[in-house]
């Protein structure tokens, strides 16, 4: 069964979690999926499982760019599906046509924010984060991309000391006042 295919909610608009690494996105939207039942999707899974090979690989074969254009590609393709939870890759942003699609869209983007000391801490392994490098250049790379994540973003979270489990029950609630998430009849 996929997550989220029982009973529960439903989402009336697709929400796209973006970040820095290590910001908690697809461990929140799991969490989320389970929580209120709703498909959640990430693209740097799904770009892997359509292209047979790493988000690490595709860096090291490929370049940036080559990537930075597979993920506009995916997200607008998982943006014109059924509203579902999406965590997008850090870097998405990166690329003005994918904050272009965000912000085009009737996505609930949802911005964690995190600094790249706390995102150094959670992150356990780096051989899968290929722009994380040291922690200078993650700052640098975090404080480019604030802008960015500002600009597309319909609502901000402050994760830095805050677990995945607790972020998701703060979106849950958001998304419930606001009507984005909605009970399912039955």
């Amino acid at each position: 069964m996929i997550e989220g295919e029982r009973a529960g909610f439903c989402l009336t608009e697709p929400v796209v979690f973006v970040g820095f690494m290590g910001a908690g996105k697809t461990s929140t939207g799991k969490r989320l999926a389970r929580l209120c039942n709703v498909v959640c999707l990430d693209t740097d899974q799904y770009i892997e499982q359509k292209q047979g090979m790493s988000v690490g690989d595709l860096f090291k074969i490929h370049d940036e760019a080559y990537f930075r254009e597979l993920e506009a590609e995916v997200l607008s393709e998982l943006l014109s599906g059924e509203p579902c939870f999406i965590s997008c890759g850090g870097g998405i942003v990166v690329n003005e046509k994918s904050r272009e699609i965000l912000k085009a869209s009737n996505a609930i983007v949802i911005y964690l924010r995190i600094s790249a000391d706390g995102a150094k801490k959670r992150i356990k392994n780096y051989s899968n984060r290929p722009l994380f490098g040291d922690i200078e250049n993650a700052r640098r790379i975090n404080a480019e991309r604030e802008p960015w994540y500002t600009e597309v973003a319909d609502f901000v979270i402050d994760v830095e000391e805050k677990v995945p489990a607790d972020v998701a029950y703060e979106v849950k609630k958001t998304l419930l006042r606001r009507g984005i998430l909605c009970p399912k009849r039955k």
